[in-house]
């Protein structure tokens, strides 16, 4: 990872601390494979409870349980969960996601994410846990109204995640009653640019899906990676697609200098089987630079490795 230098706002006290956190969430490739469980909160039950969905995905703990059969992914979500999951799955990396709202209220000109705790208590939770958190997120909708609020804090978690060597990824997504196309490249672009200058580690942007269906036109995507400057892309896996068709997409998107891939509906809307396949699959793209080919053979291994299961201090209690 020589082309991963560290932020002059870790202290140097935390350059090997930030280091082993960047390794952890990368494999050691640079590339990370983030595993969105802020859904819960973003998309309510729509996305975890309805026809074509599998029926595990009701449950919270289905999330936790695809993380721990697919090595190499990151698994992303909120306090509450790694409070009442975490115990169990100790072995997992994951990001602590600082803020989220749900999408009940979602008027583009005035949508606002506060964090819902301090950058002070989010540090306190994370050595408190013991758990293995590589690093804090946080969503920016850029043209809100309260979009100055947003970056504010934006900044000071960046800032306190550098502190702690821990990595700072944003969630960039421009929000406005003006904006015709949210998935113009042209915009992504320049909410890419924004996360760079905050001092992101790794920005997720929307990834026009429908428009970049060859090589040639996920070429223009350069624009955005370019904008991006040090701060490294992720695109967004979007709505459930097709698991060969994503892949594909995914080795697009890596040409065109994306540095991974979060996917969320993608992954916990199947059940724990075809997860695990799938993503193993884009393990192995991301972090051992197979081809289509070897993944597609990845894809094909439905098997899974039985969870060791230890007894949880709650239930040590009666």
């Amino acid at each position: 990872m020589a082309n991963f230098p560290v932020p002059l706002s870790v202290p140097k006290r935390q350059h090997s601390t930030y280091l082993r956190n960047l390794k952890i969430a990368t494999q050691g490739s640079g590339r990370l494979f983030l595993f969105a469980g802020d859904q819960k909160v973003e998309h309510l039950n729509d996305d975890f409870y309805a026809p074509g969905i599998d029926r595990a995905d009701s449950s919270p703990e289905h999330l936790f349980q695809i993380a721990a059969q697919v090595p190499g992914a990151v698994l992303a979500t909120h306090i509450g969960l790694l409070d009442r999951y975490g115990y169990d799955y100790k072995q997992l990396p994951f990001i602590l996601k600082a803020n989220g709202k749900s999408p009940i209220d979602n008027h583009p000109d005035d949508i606002y994410s506060g964090s819902w705790l301090s950058p002070m208590e989010m540090i306190r939770f994370i050595k408190q846990s013991n758990l293995k958190i590589v690093g804090l997120g946080y969503t920016v909708y850029l043209g809100s109204s309260q979009e100055a609020q947003m970056l504010k804090e934006a900044a000071a978690i960046i800032q306190a995640a550098h502190q702690e060597g821990l990595l700072a990824i944003i969630w960039m997504y421009p929000r406005h009653s003006k904006i015709k196309n949210e998935e113009d490249i042209h915009l992504i672009a320049g909410g890419a640019g924004v996360a760079a200058c905050l001092g992101a580690d790794f920005v997720k942007v929307k990834y026009p899906y429908k428009k970049a269906d060859s090589d040639k036109k996920a070429e223009a995507f350069q624009e955005v990676t370019k904008a991006a400057g040090r701060s490294r892309v992720i695109c967004v896996g979007g709505s459930k697609q097709e698991a060969t068709q994503l892949l594909k997409h995914l080795i697009r998107q890596l040409k065109n200098g994306s540095s991974g891939l979060a996917v969320g509906r993608n992954l916990h809307q199947r059940s724990l089987i075809e997860a695990a396949a799938l993503g193993r699959a884009i393990v192995a793209i991301l972090h051992k630079q197979a081809n289509l080919a070897e993944a597609l053979a990845i894809l094909k291994n439905k098997n899974i490795k039985k969870k060791k299961t230890g007894k949880s201090k709650i239930l040590g209690l009666f």
